[in-house]
């Protein structure tokens, strides 16, 4: 499949958005994992586009303001997709 994006590509592209976000914001791996309440090896590892929980990109992605974006994407998808009735 040419073209396809894999688990692995979004785990990475999220990755770098969380540093790039966290860079900006001037802040190191330590101080996003204090303001998130858990480790930096979690934050690393999610940098590093390594396997972390749901609830730890989610709490990235309220930190970063984007959780409204992320919802509502996927609320449109949901109707985009809504199966209409032939009836």
């Amino acid at each position: 499949m040419i073209g396809a994006i894999t688990i692995k590509d979004v785990k990475t592209k999220l990755g770098e958005w969380c540093k790039h976000k966290r860079q900006i914001e001037e802040l190191s791996q330590e101080d996003l994992a204090q303001l998130l309440e858990m480790s930096r090896l979690t934050i690393r590892k999610l940098e590093e586009g390594k396997n972390v929980t749901m609830d730890t990109v989610l709490k990235v992605i309220n930190h970063f303001d984007t959780l409204e974006t992320v919802y509502t994407a996927i609320e449109t998808n949901i109707a985009d997709t809504t199966i209409k009735s032939l009836y």
